[in-house]
């Protein structure tokens, strides 16, 4: 059997009972979910053919493999090891005193988390029950680790069935920013809910409607569509309620050319109280950019879009949901994915459980 014939199979659901290499190794790409694009082996967030036109700070956001974890099935195994290489923090690195941690996740809920000090390359190792159905590994995000394979401990694995292809694009609310694990981000819990394979196109930082990145996303495969950014619109790069309009539809229509039919549910800001009645540079306050993007989207929609949703962010989350005035803590992200989850839901754009 050649390796292409493993991978094939392995995909296909069947069980890797035979190794890829003669170490016992298994080839992880079939086993990866949340992947947007590769540059080269490692899974990045933006198209590494078209960096030149994204500002820095997304460029730089997209290395960070957020939302990337792995998903198997699992027979007579009692643990699994994972090879990956990381990049070491600096003495004065301020992700340097983030948890290292691996947690394995099974029918919505924590099995097990291994917490390990980065290695530029190591093996670490987490235990597997013997249950059915899917487990999911999400790995730590903070030091870029990249996948190098995986070897079942005493038994078999085989990629998880492959579930509709979610793509989530936002700002640091997004990407996850003030939750205390990768799983508890909203896109990721929100996933886990409805059973797609979330891809979280968050980018910290950014958000502000880069046309370019809504060209992108016009090219990547896609059952459903989620836009939830504007807060960066208010402070970061000052936007105008009229510009935020108008870029929130063009936004729309770009990313519309590549995916005509895909249900869009678009999330308008949250609370953020700092912001609400603030007027900005050019004398927008988040409540009227909230109200502009939310008219954009409703314009869209009078126009006949009939697979475009909208669902309004303020009132998600209160202040004690904010860990810093602007970000959700864990509670906060739960929040956020239930209203998700219930607006894909009642819109009835998917057949979902």
């Amino acid at each position: 059997m050649t390796t292409r014939d493993r991978a094939d199979r392995a995909d296909r659901g069947d069980h890797a009972d035979e190794a890829t290499d003669p170490a016992g190794w298994l080839d992880p790409g079939p086993f990866l979910r949340g992947v947007a694009w590769r540059d080269g082996g490692r899974p990045v967030r933006a198209d590494p053919g078209d960096l030149d036109r994204l500002p820095w700070d997304i460029a730089e956001r997209c290395a960070v493999p957020v939302g990337v974890r792995l998903e198997f099935t699992s027979r007579g195994t009692t643990a699994l090891d994972i090879r990956y290489r990381a990049a070491l923090p600096g003495p004065g690195d301020a992700l340097r005193d983030l948890a290292h941690t691996f947690a394995l996740w099974h029918g919505g809920a924590l099995v097990e988390e291994v917490t390990a000090a980065p290695q530029r390359e190591t093996v670490v190792r987490i235990g597997v029950p013997g249950r059915r159905g899917r487990f999911t590994v999400h790995p730590p995000e903070s030091q870029c680790p990249e996948i190098l394979g995986l070897r079942p401990v005493g038994g078999s694995l085989a990629p998880a069935p492959r579930q509709p292809r979610w793509l989530v694009h936002g700002d640091s609310i997004t990407e996850g920013w003030w939750s205390t694990r990768p799983a508890h981000a909203w896109p990721a819990a929100a996933g886990r809910t409805l059973g797609l394979d979330a891809v979280n196109l968050g980018h910290a930082g950014a958000g502000r409607g880069e046309l370019a990145v809504a060209q992108q996303i016009a090219g990547l495969p896609a059952d459903l569509l989620t836009l939830a950014f504007g807060t960066n619109c208010w402070s970061r790069t000052p936007f105008s309620a009229p510009l935020l309009y108008e870029t929130v539809r063009a936004f729309i229509d770009l990313v519309r050319q590549g995916h005509p039919d895909t249900p869009m549910l678009v999330l308008s800001p949250v609370l953020r109280p700092e912001a609400e009645r603030t007027p900005n540079a050019l004398g927008a306050t988040l409540g009227a950019l909230r109200t502009a993007l939310e008219e954009a989207v409703r314009a869209g929609i009078a126009a006949g879009d009939d697979r475009l949703a909208l669902l309004p962010g303020l009132g998600i989350l209160g202040p004690e949901d904010l860990a810093d005035g602007l970000h959700p803590n864990d509670a906060g992200h739960a929040l956020m994915a239930d209203a998700v989850a219930s607006a894909v839901r009642e819109a009835r754009f998917l057949d979902l459980p």
